[in-house]
């Protein structure tokens, strides 16, 4: 059957919490997601299951996780522990949505079906926005913005919100998932992070999960540097990507149980990713038959087009753009087919754009190919 649009909310729920103890922070989210948060958890079970993961895995998996938490930051723990407080739920229901991406590695029946990124980092002609140094030089100005699309399970269409989170070193703006402490946004330091699923032959449990360490580095980190030394010092038994970037510098960031890995921008200023690794160390070891060739199809699409474009984009919503895709090319722009099971109808849930310039992140409920027909919703870290 044809792939169809998916039913979008009038209203997308918006999360705000300003408290500077984590655990104060985490209660009041739980409590504004207290009456979503059942829904999210039968979802994911019915994915756990449908993996052949029982529940008392489930449950084994996710203490072991917010053990893990727990021993890299106590913060992140007491703020998760808060959620559920504040929901009404049991803590490691909290901790298995955390974990999801690990406790999921352990099924061969779930594929994934992930998301494409887009960073660009431009040099602007000498003089033009940069301005002068102390020595009267034209100063040569860095910018740098990205988009993404979120691609998961139709089935938590409706379990998503944007966030804005205050009261620790840094704000926080993004989105996130249904008791889920992060996944991608921006801070009110200008650091930005798109977030992507890899696939490693020996991910699962046993480090800080990767959307935990999403949340982290957003509440913690100042800078692209002081991103990617957070993420080498985290003990990692999963794999994930973070697209990194501030005002002037971008990194890909491959991370798994082999290590810590990072790629520059291309010639043009360009970072594209899909969902497999970029560095030969993981990719010897990587779930080829998860992603691929799904991964590698969509990734030489968009750079491909990419290739093809004189100038390139100049914002982010035209950078945006580039992700529209149609009948019969890869599917960067996805919607679910109908006729697929539960764990096979993936679809392009949001389109998030981040702007480091402007503190910014704008998410779009909607597909890439939605842009002009439904709106943005921008938030600011400042």
């Amino acid at each position: 059957m044809t792939p169809t649009p998916i039913p979008r909310a009038d209203h997308r729920r918006h999360v705000h919490v300003d408290a500077a103890d984590p655990h104060r922070r985490g209660t009041a989210r739980g409590e504004q997601l207290r009456t979503h948060l059942p829904a999210a958890l039968d979802v994911y079970d019915r994915l756990f299951a449908l993996g052949g993961i029982t529940p008392g895995q489930v449950r084994d998996d996710a203490e072991r996780a917010l053990d893990a938490v727990g021993e890299f930051r106590p913060g992140a723990r007491a703020e998760i522990e808060g959620i559920a407080e504040g929901a009404g739920i049991d803590p490691w229901r909290l901790a298995a949505l955390n974990a999801r991406t690990e406790i999921l590695a352990r099924s061969a029946t779930v594929p994934p079906g992930e998301c494409t990124t887009l960073v660009r980092r431009t040099t602007e002609p000498p003089g033009s926005t940069g301005g002068t140094g102390s020595t009267g030089a034209p100063v040569v100005a860095a910018r740098t913005f990205g988009v993404q699309t979120w691609d998961w399970h139709v089935e938590l269409s409706a379990h998503w919100h944007t966030l804005e989170s205050r009261g620790g070193r840094h704000t926080v703006v993004g989105l996130t998932e249904d008791g889920i402490l992060g996944k991608l946004g921006i801070n009110s330091a200008g650091l930005a992070l798109h977030f992507n699923i890899l696939g490693h032959a020996r991910d699962g449990v046993g480090g800080v999960p990767v959307h935990v360490l999403a949340a982290v580095v957003l509440a913690e980190a100042g800078s692209v540097a002081e991103a990617v030394d957070l993420v080498r010092a985290a003990p990692l038994a999963s794999s994930g990507s973070f697209a990194l970037f501030d005002g002037t510098e971008a990194t890909l960031l491959d991370l798994s149980p082999a290590g810590v890995f990072a790629v520059g921008p291309d010639e043009r200023g360009l970072l594209v990713r899909t969902n497999h690794f970029l560095t030969p160390v993981p990719a010897a070891e990587e779930k080829t038959w998860l992603y691929q060739p799904d991964s590698g199809e969509r990734h030489d699409f968009v750079r491909a087009r990419l290739a093809g474009l004189r100038p390139l984009p100049d914002t982010s919503e035209a950078l945006a753009r580039c992700l529209v895709t149609g009948p019969g090319e890869p599917p960067v722009t996805c919607l679910p087919d109908p006729a697929e099971a539960l764990g096979r109808r993936w679809a392009s849930l949001a389109t998030v754009t981040l702007d480091p310039a402007t503190r910014t992140a704008a998410v779009l409920d909607g597909t890439p190919a939605d842009l002009g027909t439904r709106p943005w919703r921008t938030l600011t870290a400042a």
